[in-house]
Order: C-alpha cells, then sequence, then structure tokens
C-alpha cells in the first residue's frame, strides 16, 4: 500500500490549542458577520494562518480563478466598505482571492451520531470486507478529494498548508481499504474537543459514510465532542448533522476538554455496523 507511517508524524495527537492568539483573525467580528456569506476576506494560507483561522470557527474557500475573485468582489464589496464584512491584511494584491466563512447556523454531528442506515450496517456486518486507518495516507486522502472537484477550492497552497498541519497533528484523515486498494476517505483540521470535516470523497458506494462514521469514533475515543460539518444540505443531514446556531458553536469550540491521541491503527469496518 502506499501509505505513511501509521499514526502520521505526530503520532496520533488530535488539534491545535484553543484560546491562542487569534492574530489578524482578530478583526473578525461573528457576532456581525453575515450568515449565509463569507466573513471575511484576505489575510493568507499559511499554515499559522490557516489553524488560526479554524481556531476563532473560519474556513477557507481560495476562489478558483480570476473571474472568481472578481466575482467576489463584485458580489462583496458593499458589505465589505460598510464593515459587515472584514478586510484582512496580508492577501497580496487581490485579497477576494481567499474568502473565509462562518456560516450560521452551523451543521455538526455528534461522535455518535453519524448515521450508517441499516443497509449498509447489514452489508458491512455480514459482507463487505472493508478496513480502515487514520492518518496512514493522508496525502493520497487529500488528492483524491480534489480530483475532478468544480469549483476546484483545494487549490495548491492550501493543500501545501494542510499538509504541514499534517505534520503537527492538527489535520488528519481516515481512509477505507479494500483489501489494498483506497475506495474512501476524509479529511479534516481538528481544535480542542471539535474536529472540522473538510472534504470526503469514495472510489465505492457508501466508502465515504464509513469514513466519516470511522473517523467520529476514533474522535470520540480520543475525547472529542463535535463534528463540524462545514455546509448545511440534504447529504449531510443524511448523515446525522443538526444545525446549531453559530453562538453555540463558537462556545463548544473554545469548551475545555481533554482530548487525546486518535487511534490510529488499522480497525475492521465491519465494527461500525
Amino acid at each position: 500500500m502506499n501509505a505513511g507511517p501509521a499514526g502520521g508524524p505526530a503520532a496520533g495527537q488530535v488539534g491545535g490549542e484553543v484560546g491562542r492568539p487569534a492574530g489578524v483573525f482578530g478583526a473578525v467580528d461573528l457576532a456581525r458577520a453575515p450568515a449565509d456569506a463569507p466573513a471575511a476576506f484576505g489575510a493568507d494560507l499559511g499554515p499559522d494562518a490557516l489553524l488560526a483561522a479554524y481556531r476563532c470557527g473560519l474556513f477557507p474557500m481560495p476562489a478558483a480563478d480570476d473571474y472568481a475573485s472578481a466575482f467576489n468582489e463584485a458580489r462583496f464589496e458593499e458589505a465589505v466598505a460598510v464593515g459587515e464584512v472584514a478586510l484582512l491584511p496580508g492577501a497580496g494584491d487581490d485579497p477576494y482571492a481567499l474568502a473565509w466563512w462562518s456560516p450560521d447556523p452551523r451543521p455538526v454531528i455528534a461522535p455518535g451520531g453519524v448515521r450508517l442506515g441499516r443497509h449498509l450496517a447489514r452489508r458491512l456486518r455480514n459482507r463487505l470486507e472493508w478496513w480502515t486507518s487514520a492518518d496512514r495516507a493522508f496525502g493520497e486522502v487529500l488528492s483524491a478529494c480534489a480530483d475532478g472537484r468544480q469549483p476546484p477550492w483545494l487549490t495548491g497552497g492550501l493543500r501545501s498548508s494542510l499538509g504541514h498541519l499534517y505534520e503537527r497533528g492538527a489535520a488528519h484523515s481516515v481512509e477505507v481499504w479494500e483489501g489494498e486498494e483506497l475506495i474512501g476517505g476524509v479529511f479534516g483540521v481538528a481544535v480542542g474537543p471539535v474536529l472540522s470535516l473538510d472534504s470526503m470523497f469514495h472510489r465505492r458506494p457508501d466508502a465515504a459514510r464509513v469514513a466519516v462514521a470511522d473517523l467520529a469514533a476514533r474522535f470520540r475515543t480520543a475525547g472529542g465532542r463535535l463534528l463540524d460539518a462545514q455546509w448545511d444540505g440534504p447529504h449531510i443531514r443524511s448523515l446525522g448533522a443538526a444545525p446549531i446556531p453559530r453562538s453555540r458553536y463558537l462556545a463548544e469550540l473554545a469548551a475545555r476538554a481533554e482530548v487525546g491521541r486518535l487511534p490510529a491503527e488499522a480497525l475492521p469496518a465491519a465494527r461500525l455496523g
């Protein structure tokens, strides 16, 4: 298998610390930020800035191209002008090329609340010889999540910074295998008791759903309390997500919690059924 060392470079350590300085994101007032538009534009996509954003309840959406950046400017420049959307320093010549979102409400999943469905659970118990791992093939999962996605928000710069966060133990992946073939996965960034689900993929039906359920089980074992699904929608609702007010989400993000290492060993997917 094309895989890195089990447990990753940080040996399964979960997340970054909560409550550290927000840096440039301290200028973002989420109490005033719009519910269904970016909270801010600008800053940069370096790993330090990226982790600081997640600590503040923000996640990035880089523009796919110059046209998308120009669209952002045309659509949101009035909101920026009146201070509803923050314009952050450090973005170079085109601050509208990088948007930071914090939707309200925020869809979240309790670690024990991922829905597999009766049919998939029965298949896992009776026939599917799938197995799972954590932090074993982070780069492969990242590439598979980026492949063919439109618009291509997983840009080279974002992927590089996520790789650095993986090396630090703040970004994690779960992989689903059929024999030696990677057939599904999910990745995200953990901050304290919350793990933000960034993207998932599948090469077999339901493999992404199994990946989310497996990550939830591992995160729960580590002491995690909440999976952040970021964007609401029918698919994420089918996984068990429920919307909560952004204010409550931010309180959960800031809550003190003892979160240990993400279990990284290979495990049978059948246990999830």
